[in-house]
């Protein structure tokens, strides 16, 4: 079960280059970099609601709901920020650079978020390899981006 958690967290890294260069294209057609990004998540929400047809999930109970952080309700917002600059910076920066941006600052916040054990994250403590790791993908943006 886990190789395939693993497999499916390659495929969902895949996509991202591709998601930011289908939204830049749509964006340099058609020059409304909101209503591009309202497409996205309107032809998501459709895939989503073709999914949920076969998958018959009941909504949940309002005293699950009740129980959620504020903060968990926070990931579509906080997901228009990805989006937006996908499609306003891609193809400016090219896919290597704004996706090892990306990827890199990723890594960085997910150290922070680990160490402290914020947002429902069980906390890792960042010891000095983390760091080193974190330090090399930093290092390996330079490289990507200067040759």
């Amino acid at each position: 079960m886990q190789i395939l958690m693993l497999v499916f967290a390659v495929l969902a890294g895949l996509t991202n280059p591709f998601q930011s260069a289908a939204n830049a294209q749509l964006n340099k057609q058609v020059m409304q970099p909101v209503w591009v990004a309202t497409c996205t998540y309107v032809t998501g929400l459709l895939v989503l609601l073709v999914i949920q047809a076969f998958r018959r999930e009941s909504l949940p109970g309002a005293s699950l709901i009740g129980q959620v952080p504020w903060w968990a309700w926070m990931g579509g917002f906080v997901s228009i920020f990805g989006t937006m600059g996908g499609l306003l910076l891609a193809q400016k920066l090219g896919s290597g650079i704004f996706t090892g941006v990306n990827v890199t600052a990723a890594v960085v916040c997910s150290l922070v978020l680990d160490h402290f054990g914020l947002v429902g994250f069980k906390q890792h403590t960042a010891s000095p390899m983390r760091m080193v790791g974190a330090a090399l993908m930093i290092g390996g943006l330079w490289l990507v981006a200067r040759f």
